[in-house]
């Protein structure tokens, strides 16, 4: 099991930058950050771009992984995203993750003065903007007309440092995104039940998971695919539990989801104030010493 971080981009940079390298310093594997244009309570405070922020960040940085989680088309559009993740590929030196999913009804879902999406067109423009994507990270040039997203002649040389593209993980909950997790991605992403945390005390979000684990299984062997090959990727915060309080209440948090198979844990930095406050020393003795207290 690994154990990445999310670092929320809210920081200006003189200050954000010490946080990136410090994420690395801890050991954790990969240290994520969102994309969004604003989020939730964050909405009237500072909130930097993603792609630039994971720039600078691979600048300051040397060896953990940097992502996403996760991109969606809100107000991305495949061909402008692609040549993004191929130059931010580049300047890390090939260790971009895109968490990517369908992306739902936030703030940011109608910035671009677009009418906010029904859940089943969410569902078919990312059925469409998934696999272009793909492509456009896989080929020198592409040439797709579609219903909602299309490409003429885009070039995107000389491609990915990481081959054949970066890794794509996707999140996904219900039958369609988890078809598409299990064709396209080399993760699988999940935050607990969609319904949030005010509908499922602590003590079943474990079963929560587990059910969608088996749906994700059913869909990669309708796919002729291992589920063994996807890395399977629980980001906390979005539930009752809180694993963060102390080590052992990680310790207890993290053994249960790797029994259940989840591969990665990602946990988010705290931020004073705010509802991802915990205390970054016990953060810290949880970077260092968590996973290695697992039985």
């Amino acid at each position: 099991m690994r154990l990445s971080t999310v670092i929320l981009p809210i920081h200006r940079w003189a200050e954000g930058q010490k946080i990136w390298r410090q994420a690395e310093e801890l050991g954790f594997h990969a240290a994520y950050t969102y994309d969004h244009l604003s989020w939730r309570s964050f909405r009237e405070s500072p909130w930097f771009g993603s792609v630039p922020t994971l720039t600078a960040a691979a600048c300051a940085t040397e060896r953990i992984r940097l992502g996403t989680l996760v991109t969606s088309p809100n107000f991305r559009h495949p061909v402008t995203l692609a040549k993004e993740l191929i130059t931010l590929d580049d300047v890390s030196g090939g260790r971009v993750t895109l968490g990517v999913g369908a992306g739902g009804t936030g703030f940011d879902a109608t910035a671009l003065g677009q009418e906010a999406w029904s859940p089943k067109e969410r569902a078919d423009r990312f059925g469409e903007f998934l696999p272009l994507l793909d492509e456009l990270l896989r080929e020198d040039a592409t040439t797709r007309d579609g219903a909602y997203y299309s490409a003429v002649e885009a070039r995107n040389i000389p491609g990915c440092v990481q081959t054949p593209r970066v890794p794509f993980y996707v999140a996904a909950a219900g039958p369609r995104g988890m078809r598409l997790a299990a064709e396209y991605g080399q993760g699988w992403v999940t935050y607990g039940d969609p319904k949030g945390p005010a509908e499922v005390p602590a003590e079943q979000a474990p079963g929560v998971i587990a059910g969608q684990l088996a749906k994700l299984a059913a869909a990669c062997e309708q796919r002729g695919r291992d589920v063994g090959e996807l890395e399977k990727v629980l980001l906390q915060g979005s539930t009752a539990e809180r694993p963060l309080q102390s080590v052992d209440a990680f310790v207890d948090w993290a053994g249960t989801y790797q029994e259940l198979g989840i591969t990665e844990l990602v946990v988010h930095w705290p931020v004073p104030d705010s509802i991802f406050a915990n205390d970054l020393a016990v953060f810290e003795r949880i970077a260092t010493e968590g996973l290695q207290q697992l039985s």
